[in-house]
């Protein structure tokens, strides 16, 4: 059972991803201009993230470039509990002759996936209230990744355990939509159905928004 559950919590996951843990994105680190947004977008809608570089700098800096070689594009939300989160990101969840077992998406391994690297934990003040996006990780602090979730209402108890990097500023109207969409019968928290996710990055600059 413990494959199967994500990162809910991590206080119950033993396992932590075959990967170097760096201390950051390195030579391939993204300047961040202006203010950074993103899109997620969805068949159920767009959800704009505003970006937290000032309090998780690699966080940002990972997600962002991550998102700008289409790691996220065709990666699903495949986990969610109503009154708690949305979590997505996992590359696992993409639709390969390397996901697949036999016909169909092994569901199995949802929520163990990551880019090959982790990023060290950037614990912060920002408070786990409703609209915040965070980033999944296993028991280890510093096993962030890929994944993350967005929060759909005020989850205090992770505070300070979890490394926040973003906030909605539209679209929790999608994400309300996705949390509250059938689940698994035999594991409630991943979603039947496939919520694929494109994810675009937005820099706001005195010129306007740049893609």
């Amino acid at each position: 059972m413990k494959n199967h559950i994500w990162f809910l919590l991590a206080l119950l996951i033993s396992l932590a991803l075959p990967a170097s843990i760096i201390a950051g994105v390195g030579a391939n680190e993204t300047e961040l201009g202006g203010e950074t947004r993103a899109a997620i977008e969805t068949a159920y809608g767009t959800i704009v993230i505003r970006l937290f570089p000032d309090v998780a700098p690699k966080h940002v800096d990972n997600f962002v470039k991550l998102a700008k070689e289409g790691f996220y594009d065709g990666t699903i939300f495949h986990g969610a509990v109503p009154g708690f989160m949305i979590q997505g990101g996992d590359p696992v969840t993409k639709i390969s002759k390397n996901t697949y077992t036999g016909c169909c998406p092994d569901k199995r391994k949802y929520g163990t996936g990551g880019p090959g690297w982790t990023v060290p934990a950037e614990f912060n003040n920002s408070p786990h209230r409703r609209g915040i996006v965070s980033m999944v990780r296993f028991k280890d602090p510093d096993s962030a990744g890929s994944q993350f979730f967005i929060v759909v209402k005020d989850s205090n108890f992770l505070d300070g355990k979890y490394t926040v990097f973003g906030e909605v500023e539209s679209g929790m109207d999608v994400a309300d939509k996705i949390v509250n969409l059938p689940k698994n019968n035999d594991l409630p928290y991943l979603l039947n159905e496939r919520v694929e996710m494109k994810v675009k990055i937005l820099e706001l600059t005195g010129g306007g928004v740049s893609r």
